[in-house]
């Protein structure tokens, strides 16, 4: 009879009478396990050739026994026997290759190194770990989520098809370790917040607003994670210029539709803010022998730039992929992603929307039906969160502008201009106000904005008059 257990590290695992006789691996002996599994299945896939991904590869799981002391088709090594499953091995590499990633860039990146283990601030019990060159982020995920994953795997080859910029997660590789009765599944994906990097701010963001706030034990921590009500009270929105505001938005409404189309819900935007002004760029901890890989379309800027001209983009140098930002007075760097993805709106997650609807304002809770979900998500994302940089116009700008609406009343209507006044075809009455923006350079300027616009109105002219170059030019700086 098999009995639920938790292992040294926190995770959930399966353990029965027969294990016993086992002696119960240790968290290096598991994180080793993952390495020497994943550079076996990696290495194993080099033998089989390159085709066409056909639908039955996403539903293959390939098993395998690595005993301690080798065998025929496997190496010997010094961690307890265990068990590798690789989960649709065909699917995967069909997504590593489309990111850009060699196999053994690949093999470099989590087996050259320890793992370096991260502590989780989410609810989910699982653990993550990190490889040293920074690229990618390993993390165990439930018997159901990998199960949920498997089958979301056809659509989410078709997504990357269409669109493989994508704030997504982008998975790289399923696998399951069984080791001296210990069962973890880990799935490897890419690192939205580089450790390179010092995140001044760190978010965990849903739209929701029960109990959406940092506990006090994460408040305390060196780097907490806080939460919607945090980012309400602690920043009045993050501004950016309007052409990455638009990526931005653009790119979250297309990945939350794809989330809604296979009823995922309970997804977070994962957000770091690095603050420029305040300290210099904090480097540490990237692996001094090797770059990093820049594996495409990896990072948060990359990742919302649809149209660019050079088909590779490499993060650069100083600002490893952030998308720049302003706070107030302070230039920032944002990095971001969607995490948490494996939730989809199951009967207990509709029992558990229920209950807590009962006791709270259904609306404001985190769990709730995909389309709603994705709707709040995206209108907290679009309104409270990101904002758009509004320029006003130059004095110069106005002055073109408002010189062409007057020249263009004055050829069509008859337009008597004296003394700085105009009347249209009646001297004997002056306009409600006269427009002149040099006697006006001392008033407020939105003062000046209202003149300009009264002036914009002038009785007789056209709706959307045609510009010359001179005011073209104006209106597009």
């Amino acid at each position: 009879m098999s009995t639920a257990t938790v292992d040294s590290v926190g995770r959930g695992t399966k353990a029965s009478k027969a294990s016993k006789d086992h002696k119960k691996p240790t968290a290096a002996a598991l994180k080793g396990a993952i390495q020497l599994g994943i550079g076996y299945a990696v290495g194993n896939l080099s033998s089989k050739p390159d085709r066409d991904v056909l639908m039955q590869d996403f539903s293959v799981v390939e098993s395998v026994f690595l005993p301690s002391e080798g065998s025929n088709l496997t190496p010997a090594h010094h961690f307890p026997d265990f068990r590798l499953k690789t989960y649709a091995p065909l699917a995967f590499r069909y997504f590593r290759e489309l990111f850009g990633i060699k196999p053994d860039d690949y093999l470099y990146s989590i087996c050259n190194e320890p793992l370096i283990e991260l502590s989780n601030p989410g609810a989910s019990s699982s653990w993550f770990y990190l490889t040293s060159d920074d690229e990618f982020i390993i993390k165990t995920v439930q018997h159901k989520e990998a199960e949920f994953l498997q089958k979301l795997l056809p659509g989410y080859y078709m997504n990357l098809n269409q669109n493989p910029r994508t704030l997504l997660p982008k998975f790289y590789g399923l696998y399951c370790i069984q080791c001296g009765g210990v069962t973890i599944r880990v799935v490897v994906m890419n690192n939205v917040l580089p450790r390179a990097m010092k995140m001044h701010y760190k978010y965990d963001l849903k739209g929701s607003s029960y109990k959406r706030r940092a506990s006090r034990k994460e408040r305390v921590k060196p780097c907490p994670t806080f939460k919607d009500l945090d980012f309400q009270e602690m920043h009045e929105g993050l501004h950016f210029d309007l052409d990455t505001y638009n990526a931005l938005m653009k790119t979250l409404q297309r990945d939350c539709r794809v989330l809604e189309s296979f009823k995922i819900m309970d997804y977070s935007l994962l957000l770091g803010i690095h603050v420029l002004d305040r300290k210099p760029l904090v480097r540490g901890n990237r692996c001094d022998s090797r770059k990093g890989q820049k594996v495409l379309y990896s990072t948060a800027l990359e990742s919302i730039q649809g149209n660019v001209k050079d088909p590779e983009p490499v993060a650069d140098d100083d600002t490893l992929g952030g998308i720049p930002a302003k706070h107030k007075d302070e230039s920032l760097l944002i990095f971001l992603g969607i995490i948490d993805i494996l939730q989809s709106y199951r009967f207990i997650k509709k029992v558990e929307h229920s209950w807590k609807a009962l006791v709270h304002d259904g609306d404001t809770v985190s769990v709730h039906r995909p389309n709603f979900y994705a709707d709040r998500f995206l209108k907290f994302m679009g309104s409270t969160v990101f904002k758009k940089i509004h320029r006003k116009l130059s004095h110069q700008c106005q002055s073109c502008i408002l010189r062409y609406f007057c020249n263009f009343s004055l050829e069509t209507h008859g337009v008597v201009v004296a003394a700085g006044y105009t009347s249209f075809n009646q001297p004997d009455l002056l306009p409600q106000s006269a427009v002149s923006f040099e006697s006006a350079q001392n008033e407020e300027e939105d003062a000046e904005n209202r003149s300009f616009f009264y002036a914009a109105q002038i009785p007789g002219s056209l709706q959307n008059p045609v510009l010359n170059d001179e005011s073209q030019n104006c209106l597009m700086t």
